[in-house]
């Protein structure tokens, strides 16, 4: 393309003695290059797809396999934001400055910065040089979480890092019934409730069509490059309640059964090769026989679940690919679909079903989740009590994370899990499919390859060489390698030289076929721990560890492992988790206050910016004006239908409406409150048995005090608003979104974190 500064005309003094020129046009608008669609699932680990071996519906996916290939020795790194950061650059991770998730913030060190460096392009910034149109759909997880807001900093926000167009959310996981949502550089709420079939994959379709449509009807010369990623399949697992049902007994076998029906058909498949070895349960998963009844009963409920999400996404992807047939675009795009990482741990042991509003547990078991409460001694009298929860399990109203077990399953013939470098963190599915390309439909591809070798196939796939400066920043040079050549060489030794793997302290190398790994504990020695050695190329679940066998060989690649961290920067090893969580410390971040304003009007607040109300006894203070007694409406709502609390004015009345765990806690204030402009008080200050009591203040005169059994636990989804409660709404007590109808001028919080 012409620079718009390299004009080859001439000037004269009017345009009748000049000749004009103009840029030429981008060659990507010749008509032959393709369009490119990333589909990036999350938390889906290698066995999940029907076409990977599972038994879930998943008919749109494996016809994309069925017309494409399927990549079976494919990884990533073991977390959402590396691999996505990796996949979206074609470098590795820490090179990029995606060591670990964004919300852990800025670390300090070049290799956890949070943000992608501006030395690293990507996908979207490199072919929007080139005249691609740029969109991205979904999780970005890509900037801090103090960025995460209306004020900003927008930098790494995917307007801001090559795309034309976003709609989504910005944080790494949302409810699929409420989200924060995103749209292009500001926040927006969800254009539907619940009720009225509301679901935020679909709305990610609808608006990916939309920018298609959009762009299409006006530059149809101009390809597209689509970036994507919906929630599925990251907790909170929610789906329409039609989809949920339709696996009601499915899984009653048990995973032990059903992991092994997962296994054969992989064999069946030619997925897996014929000598691979079904890897053992890992630790601290039971056989499904040692299980009570209705430890069963809930653990089925919350796979079935998963089961319904997976098969309402596969739906939702059919809605685009079906816009891109019906359009005549199919055959013209390149379509690329894989996971994250493994299927997830964090459900625990017992996984995790949150209450909602229609909570009747008592006091014993409030602040515990139904995960939680399933797993005690008296696990037949909580499960008769909580029997109403789990049959809403999936919906609105309810939070789920499948166990262990059925995240193993999902992770079918490997060990373990996402955040592990063994095989169940790192190997997921890959499908590539593009009829102009690839001949050998339906095949299987076996080399190994990784996450950032994506970047550099689609460049190849489109061709463009990437340049080595893109908005006047020089450019790492890219380290993945392009997998093209798979298309039309089955069988030849992959091109890829060695990849290493590191997370939390987790390690591992590929080489040659073969691979080192450790599982590294929180505070172990990293130069005693152990490592084990597999080789690959003839153990593909990882089952043979041959480190006693092959000690050279293994010190070689321990060796090679710290080469390569030096190599691409993933020094210093860290491997704190929870401890980088919480609000970010380092100077001038949002939470180093411990001060809060809010101004009313404002937009939506993440969760991940509300006031850390557990970092100590806090008290609230609202400027408002009522105007009468008719006056109502919420003043604050934090949190969720789960953990959170709403502050509002009902029958004259302030009522505090607080949530733990689901269970529900009410106190209305003992005086009515006054006309005009007055100032309403709350102090929350907890107490030594894990409750707290709450004041209520009207004028600075006490007006009431409300015992709270059990507190609300930092709430990853609801987020904070003034004036109203838009989502997931915290009580039924009264209409959402239940806007104040007075003034608001001001809400100050003041959290006594000394």
């Amino acid at each position: 393309m012409t620079s718009e500064n390299e004009f080859r005309g001439r000037i004269g003094a009017t345009y009748q003695d000049s000749e004009p020129d103009w840029p030429t046009p981008p060659s990507s608008h010749d008509g032959r290059s393709p369009n490119v669609l990333i589909v990036l699932l999350d938390d889906t680990g290698f066995g999940n797809l029907g076409c990977f071996g599972s038994t879930i519906d998943t008919p749109n996916i494996d016809s994309l396999a069925d017309g494409g290939l399927r990549y079976s020795n494919f990884h990533v790194t073991p977390l959402c934001s590396p691999t996505r950061a990796s996949l979206l650059t074609g470098r590795n991770h820490h090179t990029v400055g995606m060591g670990n998730i964004a919300n852990y913030h800025d670390i300090g060190y070049p290799s956890q910065r949070a943000l992608v460096t501006r030395h690293a392009a990507t996908l979207a910034e490199m072919l929007h040089e080139e005249g691609y149109a740029t969109f991205a759909l979904g999780k970005w997880h890509l900037n801090p979480s103090e960025h995460n807001s209306a004020a900003g900093h927008r930098d790494g926000w995917p307007l801001q890092r090559g795309f034309d167009r976003y709609y989504g959310f910005l944080p790494g996981s949302t409810d699929q019934f409420y989200p924060e949502l995103t749209y292009d550089n500001h926040p927006v709420y969800s254009p539907k409730t619940p009720e009225e079939g509301y679901h935020v994959t679909e709305d990610l379709v609808d608006h990916a069509i939309e920018f298609i449509n959009d762009q299409q009807s006006i530059y149809p010369d101009a390809p597209f490059f689509m970036y994507f990623a919906p929630g599925a399949m990251h907790y909170p697992h929610q789906a329409p309640k039609e989809y949920i049902d339709k696996y009601r007994g499915r899984f009653d076998e048990g995973w032990d059964v059903i992991r092994e029906r997962y296994f054969q058909r992989q064999l069946e498949l030619g997925i897996i090769p014929a000598d691979t070895e079904l890897a053992p349960r890992n630790p601290g998963v039971k056989p499904w026989v040692e299980l009570g009844e209705n430890e069963r009963r809930f653990m089925c409920r919350l796979q079935e679940t998963w089961a319904g999400f997976l098969d309402h996404t596969d739906a939702q992807i059919r809605r685009l690919i079906d816009h891109l047939r019906q359009t005549g675009q199919l055959d013209d795009t390149v379509i690329v679909l894989t996971a994250d990482n493994g299927t997830s741990q964090n459900g625990g042991p017992y996984g995790v079903a949150k209450a909602g509003p229609s909570s009747t547990r008592n006091a014993t078991n409030a602040g515990l989740t139904l995960g939680e409460a399933i797993g005690r001694p008296d696990a037949e009298e909580d499960f008769d009590a909580i029997q109403a929860e789990l049959d809403d399990i999936g919906g609105p109203k309810s939070y789920a994370d499948i166990p262990w077990g059925w995240a193993q399953v999902g992770n079918t013939p490997l060990r373990w899990y996402k955040q592990d470098t063994h095989g169940g963190g790192v190997r997921v599915p890959l499908i590539i499919h593009h009829p102009s390309r690839i001949e050998d439909a339906g095949g299987v591809r076996n080399q190994f390859h990784h996450v950032s070798d994506i970047a550099p196939t689609i460049l190849e796939m489109v061709g463009v060489q990437p340049r080595t400066s893109y908005r006047g920043y020089d450019q790492i040079p890219i380290s993945g390698t392009s997998l093209a050549y798979t298309y039309t060489q089955p069988d030849v030794p992959s091109e890829k030289p060695i990849q290493y793997f590191e997370v939390i302290g987790n390690r591992g190398l590929w080489i040659d076929g073969w691979k080192a790994v450790t599982r590294h504990e929180p505070g172990d020695d990293y130069d005693t721990e152990g490592w084990e050695l597999f080789h690959l190329d003839e153990d593909f679940a990882e089952t043979r560890n041959l480190a006693a066998l092959e000690p050279e060989r293994l010190r070689r690649m321990i060796d090679l492992w710290w080469i390569e961290a030096g190599r691409y920067g993933v020094l210093p090893l860290d491997d704190r988790s929870f401890e980088k969580a919480g609000p970010s410390r380092h100077p001038g971040a949002y939470h180093e206050t411990s001060n809060y304003r809010f101004v009313s009007p404002g937009a939506h607040v993440p969760a991940a910016l509300g006031p850390q109300l557990r970092a100590g006894d806090w008290k609230l203070a609202a400027d408002v004006e009522l105007d009468g007694p008719e006056t109502e409406g919420v003043i604050y709502s934090h949190g969720s239908f789960t953990d959170g609390f709403s502050l509002f004015v009902q029958s004259n009345r302030l009522v505090l409406a607080h949530k733990a765990s689901g269970s529900l806690t009410v106190g209305r204030s003992s005086a009515s409150l006054p006309d005009g402009r007055t100032v309403i008080g709350l102090t929350f200050a907890y107490t030594s048995d894990a409750g707290a009591t709450a004041t209520f203040t009207i004028d600075g005169a006490e007006a009431g005090v409300t015992r709270i059994p059990a507190v609300m636990k930092a709430s990853r989804v609801g987020g904070v608003d003034i004036g109203k409660d838009v989502l997931a709404p915290i009580t039924d007590l009264y209409d959402a979104p239940f806007a104040f109808t007075g003034t608001i001028y001001s809400v100050d919080i003041r959290v006594e974190t000394d």
